[in-house]
């Protein structure tokens, strides 16, 4: 045989999607997405063990539980858009060991201060890591038909990493301190950073014009504004209230700077004729309303199972598990049921699904009814991870793969302002149905009827200071109370769910298949335009 090789010989390249790496790069995102959906939820269970040793103030308290999402919501934009500029598996490589350093501050936080300055910082390793898994899978996955299977295997594990959290926290504090949760993160982060750095692909988008850095920091600075007031509206701070009203006027005027600023500039930081796609201003309202009905209900139904059902944290999230279960049911088959019905009658049907889970809620009494609650969060996280994923594939898949990052950001963006909302929004809801039955207990005083009004936790334990027939009247009230607000709230939550299946007819009727025609390199090579900067190659 001749030395010369013929050109049919030669190694062709692989269309995009072709081969086994781009799964292999899956379970690597997926691996990063869990840590960072963990570590969202893995505190909650010990808070009550760091404030035993570290001894927080009140508000203290409140910045060690909430810095890592506000930190996470506000940058998300910033890293998002950079990373389609130095290269978003850099960034992505960068947000593992930052994450992993910042962990290993929390564990060892011997004060308030500093376990909240490692909160943030592992606000900032998140906001680095989420947006980059969805831009590379965006990227990896150019077909459309494919790319449906691994969103659906990506939010399956977000459903899984958020469920995980709480047991894995339970789990740890039987046997270790509270600085173990954090721990955890280490040895995954010190096998994710050369995992990473030597199977994902680079990828950046086309680069155009200088990064906007003002630009980025205005948008930080607005989204942090607005969803600190959204959670403080949430934890019962009143509107007109300082603390409130200020974050809230400073970050919606940032956030209207910002949009203004991105208008007139030639080369944008985030392309705001996005939003002129009706699938992509659809989608993004529809994982707004889809989170603001979960996340308000799961708070609102956790209360109802220990505070009125009497049950102990292990099992309320023993007794929340089938809604996770079917939320990873229905992003695994998510693909399917994309092909079948299209992204409209998938969305819509999502939330409709979701709508009756929530108006058959509206049966849970005073008394257990442990069938009843099983199949209402069956239909409940199924409907809603339906809907979610089927947001997040039309949202993706009507984003140009240079603007991948900053698609992805937004998305992010607004999964985590609808979880905000959802805590304002149905928590003042509830608050206002439950109040009111107790202004008039016999036997118990105005000014202890004030009290339990704020919550049910409190009231009692003004039952409990009151005592007699008085404080168990008192106590009888505050459930009742707390069951009928509960019905309102579902109620209202379903009047929302079902605005958000209105809103998923504009979403398109089919899937078309893309990415056909094209081709990419080695994993390693993805998608560098010709004349990018050699600066920011890797």
């Amino acid at each position: 045989m001749s030395g010369t090789t013929t050109a049919a010989a030669l190694p062709r390249r692989r269309p995009a999607g072709a081969g086994a790496d781009r799964w292999v790069v899956l379970v690597v995102l997926c691996t990063s997405l869990l840590l960072v959906a963990v570590d969202a939820t893995v505190l909650h269970v010990a808070v009550p063990a760091v404030t035993e040793d570290l001894r927080p103030s009140a508000t203290e308290l409140l910045w060690i539980v909430d810095a890592y999402p506000l930190v996470c919501a506000a940058l998300l934009i910033l890293f998002g858009t950079l990373g389609d500029r130095v290269g978003r598996r850099r960034i992505l490589l960068l947000g593992y060991a930052l994450f992993g350093v910042a962990s290993a501050l929390a564990a060892l936080a011997d004060s308030a201060e500093l376990l909240i300055v490692a909160r943030a910082l592992l606000g900032v390793g998140g906001a680095m890591i989420m947006p980059a898994t969805l831009s590379i899978l965006r990227q990896v996955f150019p077909d459309r038909r494919e790319r449906a299977v691994a969103i659906g295997v990506w939010s399956a594990v977000a459903a899984v990493g958020a469920a995980l959290g709480p047991l894995l926290g339970g789990f740890l504090l039987e046997h270790f301190w509270w600085g173990s949760v954090f721990l955890v993160n280490i040895p995954l982060m010190l096998i994710g950073l050369p995992v990473g750095r030597l199977l994902l692909p680079e990828s950046t988008g086309a680069g155009d014009g200088p990064w906007d850095v003002t630009g980025a920091l205005m948008a930080a600075g607005g989204l942090f504004g607005v969803v600190l007031g959204v959670k403080r509206l949430g934890a019962g701070e009143q509107a007109l209230s300082a603390h409130t009203a200020v974050p809230l006027a400073v970050g919606t005027a940032l956030l209207v700077l910002f949009v203004r600023r991105q208008r007139r500039r030639r080369h944008p930081l985030v392309d705001l004729r996005l939003f002129s796609r009706p699938a992509f201003s659809t989608s993004v309202g529809c994982i707004v309303l889809a989170m603001l009905a979960l996340v308000g209900l799961e708070l609102i139904a956790a209360q109802y199972l220990q505070l009125v059902l009497g049950l102990s944290p292990l099992e309320t999230g023993l007794r929340l598990l089938p809604l996770t279960v079917a939320a990873m049911a229905a992003g695994l088959f998510g693909a399917r049921l994309l092909r079948r019905f299209g992204p409209r009658r998938m969305v819509c049907a999502g939330f409709c699904l979701t709508a009756f889970a929530v108006v058959l809620l509206t049966a849970m009494g005073r008394d257990d009814n442990a069938p009843l609650l099983v199949s209402g969060f069956v239909l409940l996280g199924f409907g809603l991870e339906v809907t979610l994923f089927g947001a997040y594939e039309s949202m993706l898949a009507e984003a140009p793969q240079e603007q991948a990052g900053g698609a992805a950001a937004i998305g992010e963006t607004s999964y985590q302002l609808g979880a905000g909302l959802g805590i304002a929004l149905l928590g003042s809801v509830m608050n206002a149905a439950y109040a009111p039955g107790l202004k008039a207990v016999p036997g118990v005083p105005a000014s202890a009827s004030a009290l339990a009004g704020h919550s049910l936790g409190e009231a009692y334990e003004v039952a409990g200071r009151i005592g007699g027939s008085a404080g168990g009247a008192l106590r009888r009230a505050a459930r009742d109370s707390f069951v009928h607000g509960l019905h309102v709230t579902l109620l209202v939550s379903a009047g929302l769910l079902l605005l958000g299946a209105v809103m998923a007819l504009r979403l398109p009727r089919g899937v078309q298949g893309e990415g056909a025609v094209v081709e990419v390199p080695a994993p390693r090579e993805i998608a560098h335009p010709p004349a990018r900067d050699p600066l920011v190659r890797s």
